[in-house]
Formats: structure tokens, C-alpha cells, sequence
């Protein structure tokens, strides 16, 4: 990866001419954030500050309401909406019982394991709970739901987590969790069910580029996704993106964040394409941008800027709409991009 002083230069070029556009609709809420039911048409379903979205095994697309504290279904197809997760209500209760009525707290994001697992993590609950794929009931998996740091070493469900606010899975289905209340990343081992640190220290400050990620400085990891051997890390509060070798456990910064200047502004989510390119949600900028791995080039391909921050744009191309701090992305095997619109309580579709 080559350094960022000329992917600046792609950006602005790229962007100017217009490359890269496609559209964007919207496919799911309608613009408003109160609860109207739990079922529906998704374009007469509101959707209260959608976070995280993910597609499914299934080929649906999950979707984090952190109003609302629910995860709903979106059936592509047929343009329906379904809850699966949340009765609606704020809280910490129903573990055991059906997903549907039990209490979440901003859940932000969904991932699922091999065997079909809906995995959500709860920001405000302090840890990540799983939906059984077969039976639908509920369970905390990691986390005991007191804010906080302990536990490596040792079973993740008896660890303190604080704020979490992304997870990941990998191929062998172990769960990786960005701890950004304590600046680090944790690991749960899907055989043993161990959870470690495996980046970060505690300490708020960037890492330095090169130097391994295990008891070293991490600030504020906002948003995870494996790639392989790659974990690719978005720091809200460092405005920069890196790759961590999971096997060597060396960090690489690809989107520098110091200098008055960054590149990003708060990076709060982060998806990989079918091509193996790296899609970033630049929240405070209020664009998606696209990071082209092989060639080192950053783009823009969805969202006007930060002076284009509103709802706008529907029907048209993508890098002239407006967004309103988006924070959720997820990439399908088309390429489509979907969008969690948080503040504009909209679910959208760049092809």
C-alpha cells in the first residue's frame, strides 16, 4: 500500500470527474423515528437511527435500529420488514427466551457465525448476545453487562466490556470486538471461548505504523471486518483506517490520521467489497468512500461532502446525494452498497 499524500490527489480527481457514480434509492424507513409496528413494507416501516447493516445467509438484510433498540429483517425481494430481535424497549432481560421479546440497549451490530447465528453487539449493554438460528431464542455470549475492563484469559461471557461498538467473524468463527471504551480490540476463540486483547492497551493514541498491536496504543477502534488473514480497523477518534496481519500481529496504517488535515472525519464503519476493496462510512464528512487495495487509490462513492449533509438525493447519482452521519455499510456479492442512514432513519442502496 503506498502512502496516502497522493491518494488525496485520486480523491479529488476521481470525484471532480464524476467517476464512479452510480445511484442511490432508498429501500427500507421512511424518514421517521417512532415506533409504528414490528412488521411491514419496509418503505412504510420506520426505522429510528439505523446502524449497522448486514446481509444475511439468507440473502436478507439485517438492519440495527438503535432508537428503538431492535434488529430488523429486510426481505430484498419482497420488500418486507420483520424484527428479529427487541420488543421495542430499552434494556437487559429476556436471555433465554425468544429474541423478539427480549430487552436490548443500541444494538449497532450484527454479524453472523458459520452455523447461521445472528450475533449483535449492544453498545450500551456492555457485551454481544446471539440469536439461535434454529430455536430463535437469545443468549449473552460475551460480556456480563457491566461497563468495564477484565477478563482475558479467561470465559469471554464472564469478561467486562465497554462500549462496544463493532464485532467480526472470521472463517473459523471466532468473534473479534472493537472495545473502544478501552481502546482496544478482544478476541473470543471459537473453540476454547477465551477472550483476549489482541490491539491496544488502554492508552488513547494512535498506534505507530509497523509495530505490533498487542499492548500497544489503539484510540478509539470504531468499526472491524476480516479479510482472511487481514483485520481491517476504522479509528473513529484517530480519523485514520488500518490492516492488522492477524498472524503476525503487525499494524499498517493505509489512511493516515495526523496533521491538521485528516483525510477522514470519524470513520464509523467499514465493509469489504467482492472485489476485496475496502469500503469506509466517513461519518462527519457524510460520504462512503472506497479504498482500491491493489492500486492504493481512495475514492468517493456516495454522499456529496460535509456541506451536503440532509436527506437528498434519491433516484439520482450517488455522489451527489446528501446523507445525514451515515454509520452502518455492508457490500453484496453485486457490488450493491447499503447504508445505514442513521440520522435521516433510512436504509440505503447505492448500484
Amino acid at each position: 500500500m503506498r502512502p496516502l499524500q497522493w491518494l488525496v490527489v485520486a480523491v479529488a480527481t476521481l470525484f471532480a470527474a464524476g467517476g464512479f457514480a452510480q445511484t442511490i434509492e432508498t429501500i427500507a424507513g421512511t424518514g421517521k423515528a417512532e415506533d409504528n409496528g414490528s412488521a411491514g413494507a419496509a418503505l412504510q416501516t420506520n426505522i429510528g437511527e439505523p446502524f449497522g447493516v448486514e446481509l444475511g445467509p439468507d440473502g436478507r438484510l439485517y438492519v440495527c435500529e438503535v432508537r428503538n433498540h431492535r434488529v430488523w429483517r429486510v426481505d430484498l425481494r419482497s420488500g418486507e420488514a420483520k424484527v428479529v430481535a427487541g420488543s421495542g424497549k430499552r434494556g437487559y432481560a429476556g436471555d433465554g427466551g425468544k429474541a423478539t421479546e427480549a430487552l436490548l440497549d443500541e444494538p449497532y451490530e450484527v454479524r453472523f457465525d458459520k452455523a447461521g447465528n445472528l450475533l449483535v453487539v449492544e453498545m450500551k449493554n456492555h457485551l454481544v448476545r446471539k440469536v439461535d438460528a434454529k430455536t430463535g431464542l437469545i443468549s449473552t455470549v460475551v460480556g456480563t453487562g457491566t461497563a468495564g475492563f477484565g477478563g482475558d484469559g479467561g470465559p469471554a461471557a464472564k469478561a467486562q466490556l465497554s462500549v462496544p461498538h463493532s464485532i467480526a467473524v472470521d472463517a473459523a468463527d471466532n468473534l473479534y470486538i472493537a472495545d473502544i471504551g478501552n481502546h482496544r480490540i478482544r478476541r473470543v476463540d471459537a473453540k476454547t471461548g477465551v477472550i483476549d486483547s489482541i490491539a491496544g492497551n488502554g492508552e488513547k493514541s494512535l498506534p505507530e505504523n509497523g509495530e505490533l498491536a498487542k499492548d500497544k496504543p489503539l484510540l478509539g477502534p470504531r468499526a472491524l471486518v476480516v479479510d482472511g488473514n487481514d483485520l481491517w480497523i476504522a479509528l473513529r477518534e484517530g480519523n485514520s483506517v488500518w490492516r492488522m496481519d492477524l498472524k503476525g500481529g503487525t499494524l499498517i496504517e493505509v489512511i493516515r490520521g495526523r496533521g491538521k488535515n485528516p483525510i477522514l472525519n470519524g470513520p464509523k464503519g467499514i465493509a469489504l467489497g467482492p472485489d476485496g476493496n475496502v469500503f469506509v462510512v466517513d461519518t462527519e464528512n457524510q460520504v462512503i468512500r472506497r479504498i482500491h487495495v491493489k492500486a492504493g487509490l481512495l475514492v468517493t462513492v456516495a454522499g456529496s461532502g460535509p456541506e451536503g449533509k440532509g436527506g437528498g438525493g434519491d433516484g439520482g447519482p450517488a455522489t451527489k446525494a446528501q446523507m445525514d452521519r451515515p454509520h452502518g455499510i455492508c457490500v453484496g456479492p453485486d457490488g450493491a452498497i447499503y447504508i445505514g442512514d442513521t440520522n435521516n432513519h433510512r436504509v440505503r442502496r447505492v448500484k
